[in-house]
């Protein structure tokens, strides 16, 4: 499971690309992977706990907050950590609700997003089919929101008041009132697999990596029709432009980092970085998109006007979610069942 709720102006959460790109009559550039040079960025790692999922960046609080998620069910082992950025220790470990006290299962946590707004953090419980909401202040478990199929990410739109959940497991895009909780809206796409999602808050439109059909599905806000856009090749992860005019994906299956027009509704670029790639952020400072590359456990930075590589740095085994905020990105991966710990990597991009 990858994730990050993508942020559009605050922070950045199965046929191949060419053959998406030539049916949507649309011109595609096909990049190789260039030789990664040393970019000069600096890089520190910190162990946290097992399990690692995803992170969020909280501007209001200066905190990471950090999902994990132990084992198949029941999980008995579930975290959200409040991480502080700039040390890369702990300040607090909640542990999620107890759902059956027979078994010890907890209310695991997987996709993470922050809405500082109202001083909350989202989470979605992805083995239980529901979403979930905390103080940010506090830690306080406020609410669980049911019939998620699979939730998978999640993502807030702060000037609408809203936050969306992907349901995997049925194909709907749900969104929940971030002031009352309230479930407020449904979209349901027969056959499709949302997984990452990205929303941009000037226009409310949000965006899902659809990884079943190699697409977007796109909701405008008001709207319960979707429309489609192509992507790459298992697409898994969205992340925006600055402008909210271009999307990013990941895309597992080929390797590879899809460049997007969402106006012409084409693939512009494909830029191969390297296998397994599961997650995606844009970097509002430089444009640059990173790329978490779960199988070959890096995270690829690539100029994406150009459609070069421009670095490589290595992870943890088995990366599995990329947050920006601020020019440095945060990287965790979730390594294994023999793991004693996995491994927080903080690398400051370099300009």
């Amino acid at each position: 499971m990858s994730h990050i709720g993508t942020r559009t102006h605050r922070r950045t959460a199965i046929a191949s690309a060419v053959s998406v790109a030539v049916a949507a009559g649309c011109v595609l550039t096909l990049t190789g992977t260039a030789s990664a040079h040393t970019g000069g960025s600096s890089v520190s790692t910190a162990k946290l706990t097992k399990g690692l999922y995803q992170s969020a960046y909280s501007e209001r609080n200066h905190v990471l907050w950090v999902t994990a998620a132990v084992g198949r069910p029941p999980v008995t082992e579930s975290h959200l950590l409040k991480v502080d950025p700039r040390t890369l220790t702990v300040k607090s470990d909640i542990t999620p609700p107890v759902t059956d006290a027979a078994t010890g299962a907890v209310e695991a946590v997987y996709g993470v997003a922050v809405d500082d707004e109202h001083n909350t953090v989202w989470t979605t419980n992805t083995r239980n089919n529901t979403v979930s909401v905390y103080s940010q202040r506090t830690g306080k478990h406020l609410a669980t929101l049911p019939n998620v199929g699979h939730a998978r990410e999640i993502v807030v739109d702060e000037r609408h008041d809203t936050v969306w959940a992907s349901a995997f497991g049925d194909g709907s895009l749900v969104a929940f009132d971030s002031k009352t909780f309230k479930e407020k809206q449904r979209v349901t796409v027969d056959g499709s697999g949302p997984a990452g999602l990205a929303v941009n808050e000037k226009t409310g439109t949000v965006y899902a990596a659809d990884m079943t059909n190699d697409r977007l599905i796109a909701v405008k806000r008001g709207s319960t029709t979707p429309v489609f856009i192509p992507a790459g090749d298992g697409a898994i992860s969205v992340s925006l432009s600055k402008n909210g005019k271009t999307a990013y994906t990941a895309d597992q299956t080929s390797g590879t980092v899809s460049v997007i027009d969402l106006r012409k509704g084409v693939v512009t670029k494909s830029v191969a970085t390297g296998a397994g790639a599961l997650s995606v952020a844009a970097d509002e400072r430089s444009g640059d998109v990173l790329v978490v590359n779960r199988t070959a456990a890096n995270v690829t930075r690539v100029d994406v006007r150009k459609g070069v590589v421009e670095e490589t740095v290595a992870t943890g085994a088995n990366p599995n979610h990329v947050e920006i905020a601020d020019g440095t990105a945060y990287v965790v991966d979730k390594s294994g069942a023999g793991a004693a710990a996995d491994t927080l990597t903080e690398i400051r991009l370099a300009r």
